[in-house]
Formats: C-alpha cells, structure tokens, sequence
C-alpha cells in the first residue's frame, strides 16, 4: 500500500473523467463508481469484502518489521525533539510526536496549504483508509468496526451519550473513574434520566488484588445492569484493572440473560493503548475507548472508538457523519445501505486533518519498534522506579508493585510536603513529574519510551533529597 501522504491515485482521478459509453453519469457517480475499484483502501463510510480486508492487512503487515532505526533505545529516544534539559517523567500527558509523525504532519499540512480543496478531494478517502488499516492492524480487529475521534474525552461522550437504554436499565461505573468519564453521564443522566450507579473495586490500591477487584466487579452487577463503565489503568493510582478477568466473570452473569439485557463492558484504555502488548480480544471487553496523543505518541488531536459489531447495534449517532455514503444517501444520489458503525460514529465536519492522517505513523512506529519490546521496556523501567520508592521510610506508594495490576503510571506521597511540593521541587531539579487530577491528590511519575534507567535512577535519588530538605525545614 502507498502511504506517501502526498500520492495521487491516477487511475482513480483520470477514470472519474471519462464516461465510457456515455451513460450520462454525473460526476459525482462517476467517482463514487471509480473509487468503488480501488484495492486495499478501506474508506471511511464504506464497507470492505473479506478479501480485501485481508489483502489491506497483508499489505500494512509488511511494514511493522523493526527497523534497525530503532533496535536500540537510545535511538528510539533520538526520534523526539525533546529538549534534554529535563528528565521527562510525565509524557503520557501529552505526546511529544516522533520523526514519522512530525514529517507526516508537515507533509500533509503543506499539500493542505497549497491546495485544501484538492487535496482533501483527491486523498482524503486513502488516507483515512490507511489510519484504519494501521489501526486495526495494531489493534488486531476489522477497521469498520473503528470509529476516528479526537480525544478519549471526545470518544466518551460520544459512546455513553448514544448508547440505547430501556427503561428500568442502569450504567454501572466505578468512585475510580476520570472526570471525563463521570461527566459524561451525569450529562447522560440530565439529559434522560438515565439510572448511573457509582462502586469501589478496592479499597487500598497498593495492596489491592486481582481477585478482590473482579469479585467486587461481579458483585455489584444487578439484573438492570447494561452498561459498565470502567477504566483500564487509572490516572489516579496506577491500578491496572484485570480486564479479561472482569470480561470473563461478566460473561459467566451474560450467559443466563437474554442478549437485550446483557451488560456491556466499556472501557477507557488510553493509559494501556501503546503500553501493553495486547490486541482487543485479549481484553474481552465490547467498546474500548482511547485518545491516541498519550503513551501511543500519536498526532496531538487523534483518538479512537472501537467496538464489536454486537455492541455497535445499541449505539446512536450524535454527531452527522461524513462519511462519503451516508451524503450520497442524504442527497438520493446512491440507494440506502447499511454503513459501518464506525463509519456512523466517527464524527462528521472539519478536523485537524494532518494530524488525524499521521495518526497511521504512529502506529507503524510502535510496531517497527515491537509492541512486545516496548511492554517490557516499560515495565521494566516503572519496576525499578515503584521498588525503588518502596524502600524509602519516607515515601507511601499508592500503585501496585505487581506488573499484572499496574502499567506505566506510579503515584505516591512523601512526607512532610504535599504534592504539590513535591511536583515543583522536582521540577526545580529538572524533573517533570504530574499530579494526580482528583480530589485527592498524588505525585505522579511515569517512565516511558523516552526515558532511561539512568534517568530513573536520578529521578529516585532526587526523591530523596526532597524527603532530607523536608526534614530539614521541619527542624
């Protein structure tokens, strides 16, 4: 497949100028017939054979071999422009983009600005295509069934605010849950009185267990039940939820319901997309949810919304789409068919499209790396920083030392200073940590593909100077 952003499709263009045998076509069916022939692209509001679906995902295959660009970290490091003045501990924040990425952006942003109209009308097809090839090439599951949005927080509110609801069903949500996620269904609740109930998995998060969290999971569920709302790994403390485990205890309550009364597992994976070397079906849950600007360090603007074709059946558009199909079926220029639901659900009008159509690069850049590699990379450098803090009298560790319930986020307290002081004499030291946004608050540390041990190892040491000037203001 040509990802070049700024290739042109002739055979498509020149034969949307011919009409053989004067069959009076209008232009406009002429290039929706020509576009119809083109292999391997999967067009946003169309709908792909199997075979070409397959041929699609061989093609894109042929491009996540690693690179020997990257076969070191320190390599992988050099491909940001991040300024070295400072030990990066908060990138999950907001991306940083990679080389591919920031040559794709300008590439596409420079066709843009000399000519928006063609180039939007030439590629924009192609190369929404290429984004879901990737994406779906990466995340192991059928590009119709991937929705474009531009953040979690936007694919959220698409999500719980369009899902049908009979009477008497309720959303089921967790008191561990980001505001976006609770804010968008107090407004589902306003809008139509929509039951949400909100439950603790754990109680302590540092001790918290696999088995104590699908239990409390499983508990909490009650016949009404059909929605659950949950988080993969929490910005709060770190937890990583077993997810599979909950999917599979779900499924067991599932089994003896009747399918319009089955819960749906929803979750917000933003802090496990481009950490965890997982495909969707692993997970076992029904929607999964993530901005692609985080730990992926995808196109600042970019996220997604995938969910199985059984779920896609309960939700409703709220925003027009524009896909190609559904206008030619508003203008009564192609007869009415059925449209992939993430075609329906990816949000219609004007985007910030040389972000949105880099967003393949970064995908292909974790794969060129190895999703496996960099799982282990990332663990292995959060393990050093959580064991670390953990033998420091002064420090409580909030995140669990466990690999299985914890990803890339590590919160704690010191003694002696709130976070917030902690965060700025970190900062002082030249060390972005975060806080947690919540109403109680933690330092938050996070190593990732742009971090090294070394810088790990400083970042304790730092830690610990904090914890001596503490207790040298005290006396």
């Amino acid at each position: 497949m040509n990802l070049d952003p700024g290739g042109r499709d002739e055979d498509v263009d020149s034969e949307a100028d011919a009409d053989p045998g004067n069959t009076g076509e209008s232009s406009i069916q002429k290039r929706e017939r020509c576009m119809n022939r083109r292999a391997c692209l999967i067009r946003t509001g169309l709908s792909l054979s199997a075979g070409v679906l397959g041929s699609c995902l061989q093609a894109q295959a042929l491009t996540n071999q690693p690179s020997s660009m990257l076969d070191d970290w320190e390599k992988v490091r050099n491909q940001f422009n991040l300024s070295h003045d400072f030990i990066h501990m908060s990138s999950f924040f907001l991306a940083s983009h990679p080389k591919l990425v920031r040559d794709a952006i300008e590439a596409h942003r420079r066709q843009l600005d000399e000519n928006p109209i063609g180039y939007i009308h030439d590629h924009k097809d192609r190369l929404e295509g290429a984004v879901l090839t990737a994406a779906a090439n990466y995340l192991g599951v059928n590009p119709i069934d991937i929705a474009l949005t531009d953040s979690t927080t936007m694919g959220l509110a698409l999500l719980y605010n369009g899902l049908t609801l009979r009477q008497g069903q309720e959303i089921l949500t967790t008191v561990h849950d980001h505001y976006s996620t609770a804010v968008s269904l107090q407004l589902r609740a306003t809008r139509t009185d929509a039951s949400v109930r909100t439950i603790s998995l754990y109680s302590n998060p540092a001790t918290a267990t696999k088995d104590e969290i699908v239990q409390s999971f499983a508990k909490a569920l009650r016949p009404q039940t059909r929605i659950v709302a949950v988080t993969w790994v929490h910005s709060s403390t770190g937890v990583k939820l077993p997810i599979r485990e909950m999917a599979d205890a779900l499924a067991q309550i599932n089994a003896s319901r009747a399918e319009e009364d089955q819960a749906l597992l929803c979750v917000d994976g933003v802090h496990g997309l481009g950490v965890e070397d997982i495909q969707l079906k692993d997970l076992g849950c029904d929607f999964f949810i993530a901005g692609c600007h985080k730990w992926l360090f995808g196109p600042r603007g970019t996220g997604l919304v995938w969910g199985t074709p059984r779920a896609w059946t309960i939700a409703n558009p709220i925003i027009p789409t524009f896909s190609k199909d559904a206008y030619l079926m508003w203008m009564k220029v192609s007869p009415i068919k059925d449209l992939p639901p993430g075609a329906v659900m990816t949000p219609g009008g004007f985007h910030s499209f040389e972000h949105r159509w880099a967003l393949d690069q970064a995908f292909l850049f974790h794969q060129r790396i190895g999703k496996a590699r960099i799982c282990e990379r990332i663990h292995k450098l959060n393990r050093q920083l959580k064991e670390g803090l953990a033998k420091m009298g002064h420090v409580k560790l909030h995140t669990p030392l466990s690999d299985d319930l914890s990803a890339g986020i590590v919160c704690f307290e010191v003694d002696g200073l709130t976070p917030n002081q902690v965060v700025d004499r970190l900062r002082e030291r030249r060390i972005i940590a975060s806080l947690t946004p919540y109403t109680t608050r933690y330092v938050r540390l996070a190593p990732s593909l742009v971090t090294s041990p070394e810088e790990v190892e400083r970042t304790l040491q730092e830690v610990k100077v904090a914890v001596h000037t503490s207790k040298a203001d005290v006396h």
